[in-house]
């Protein structure tokens, strides 16, 4: 299989998941895409680090780990390698472009390999279920992170393989980012071990971990909802 079948074959996929009659689902897709949808979440994470650490230099390891994800995902993205490839968005694309359903004439900038919002959101959503190590944080966080990427299929601003390689870089950069905050936390601070009932393996309180699903749920539930006021 050459790469323009692997193209048109991404332009079909594109097509068969993009946009729908319903106004329901097009503002919710608009208002699961927003970034201030997602402040709450952010809040909660940086709660549940600043609770479960005790020391300011943990706090701002791990703080400056998540600010490394979004630089080495979304940034490396969007100031390298979208004005590289030059690989038109759906919207934009000559062939397909007018077929494409857009939603209130939302076509994001001209070139979308590869997703930005599935690499940002997938580097904090490893990074972080990495560090907490609790499988109910996991789930919730790749959720959040799929759940923006189906987003960007809607509203045609991506193609499947644009949220594909996005996704994939995303997860790399989560894996390293994590084991230079462990090289680093080992070396210069120390090792942290727990074994009870009420923290996870990494000393995070299950109370607190909660939180941030109870957030994400209830944005979640928000969408739903804020999406029937047209």
């Amino acid at each position: 299989m050459d790469i323009e079948t692997l193209i048109q074959l991404d332009r079909e996929l594109l097509l068969a998941v993009n946009g729908s009659s319903s106004i329901y689902l097009d503002m919710l897709a608009r208002t699961l895409t927003a970034t201030v949808t997602w402040v709450p979440l952010y809040v909660s994470l940086f709660f549940l680090v600043l609770k479960n650490n005790e020391s300011f230099l943990k706090i701002l390891l791990i703080i400056g780990c998540a600010a490394l994800c979004v630089l080495l995902a979304g940034t490396v993205d969007d100031t390298i390698v979208k004005p590289l490839v030059a690989r038109w968005r759906p919207a934009h694309d000559p062939q397909i472009g007018a077929v494409v359903d857009v939603v209130n004439g939302y076509r994001g900038g001209r070139f979308g390999f590869f997703s930005a919002h599935a690499c940002n959101t997938f580097s904090i959503a490893i990074f972080f279920s990495l560090l907490v190590r609790s499988r109910l944080l996991t789930f919730f966080m790749v959720l959040w992170s799929l759940v923006n990427c189906w987003t960007r299929l809607y509203l045609g601003v991506h193609f499947p393989g644009d949220i594909l390689v996005g996704l994939l870089w995303g997860a790399v950069v989560g894996v390293l980012v994590y084991l230079l905050y462990n090289y680093l936390y080992r070396r210069y601070i120390g090792t942290t071990g727990y074994i009870s009932a009420k923290y996870t393996s990494s000393g995070y309180r299950y109370e607190d971990v909660n939180i941030v699903v109870c957030v994400l749920v209830f944005t979640f539930i928000y969408a739903l909802l804020r999406a029937c006021i047209v």
